[in-house]
């Protein structure tokens, strides 16, 4: 069994509205920060071996940050995802960090963004990794799984807070079998996604995400539902600091054609395919995901452009 080191760090912050929201640190105490926002559903964890051994030679600070009702931080349902970067705001203050860069994957992947949008001053770049899309307002784009929330957010919307601590207790029930579970689900994923959970450090990043996220609640993954079926607040056009998206053609969550969407209409994009990778993509091109993003910074804007990656 691979053995799979713990957190630098670990804690929570004092959040607006007498919250807290829980994260953990990857890296060098002093380096330049990065935040990680875990996908729909994950925890702070939730971040690649391959990220945390570049953080710790190349002087980064990974900080994973729990969405509110995941791992200790305080169930919330903010009014859109911008909200969110009030909170992001003050998590930064307190942990002494002042421009950084974020990076999100899947269901983070809109909090990625809302950071850059509402955050530009602070925000050096943003990484998305097999984001999902708006499905309200000018950028909606119809397809893939998202196109379920609409049917199942009302009903998670009225169940949210029961919902949230049923599926902890189960999760605890059936820990003893959560390896062979995830080894279950593999089985029935795309080439790409069962490669990626047969490699033994991915699969022990995941259970340990798993495991220690859900310990008390799983609200998280249920508020993004609800918020994904909304506007968000802002749009493509608002997030004027540098985007990279990476996005597998294969992927059967979020389809190909989301990213290559939202990359049009963001002012600052570059695309990268990520050929024959599926939804996870993304988490095994973590060092390819945070050599680009250290490389941005206060800039003239870049052209866009599109490229592709072997995967």
């Amino acid at each position: 069994m691979f053995e799979l080191a713990r957190p630098r760090l670990e804690g929570s912050v004092a959040v607006r509205g007498d919250r807290r929201l829980s994260f953990a640190e990857f890296g060098t105490p002093r380096g330049a920060a990065v935040f990680w926002l875990h996908g729909t559903p994950g925890g702070r964890r939730q971040i690649p071996v391959e990220a945390r051994i570049f953080a710790e030679q190349h002087d980064v600070r990974i900080i994973g940050v729990d969405r509110p009702g995941i791992g200790t931080s305080t169930p919330h349902l903010y009014e859109n995802v911008l909200d969110w970067t009030g909170d992001l705001a003050v998590l930064a203050d307190n942990l002494g960090i002042d421009t950084f860069r974020v990076i999100g994957l899947s269901g983070g992947g809109p909090y990625a963004l809302a950071a850059g949008a509402a955050l530009p001053d602070r925000v050096h770049g943003v990484g998305v990794l097999g984001g999902v899309a708006p499905t309200h307002g000018p950028d909606a784009i119809h397809g893939g799984l998202v196109a379920l929330a609409p049917y199942v957010a009302p009903i998670v919307q009225a169940t949210r807070i029961p919902l949230s601590y049923a599926l902890a207790a189960a999760i605890r029930l059936v820990k003893p079998l959560a390896g062979l579970g995830l080894d279950s689900y593999a089985v029935v994923q795309p080439a790409g996604d069962k490669a990626l959970l047969g490699r033994p450090e991915f699969k022990a990043m995941f259970l340990d995400d798993l495991l220690n996220g859900a310990r008390f609640q799983v609200g998280a993954p249920l508020a993004d539902i609800v918020l994904f079926n909304k506007d968000w607040g802002f749009t493509a056009a608002d997030v004027r600091v540098p985007v990279r998206w990476w996005h597998g053609n294969a992927d059967h969550i979020i389809p190909h054609a989301h990213g290559v969407h939202m990359v049009e209409r963001l002012p600052d994009a570059v695309f990268a395919t990520i050929d024959g990778e599926s939804h996870l993509g993304g988490l095994g091109a973590a060092t390819e995901v945070l050599q680009t993003l250290m490389e941005l910074g206060p800039r003239k804007p870049v052209r866009k452009a599109a490229g592709a990656r072997k995967g």
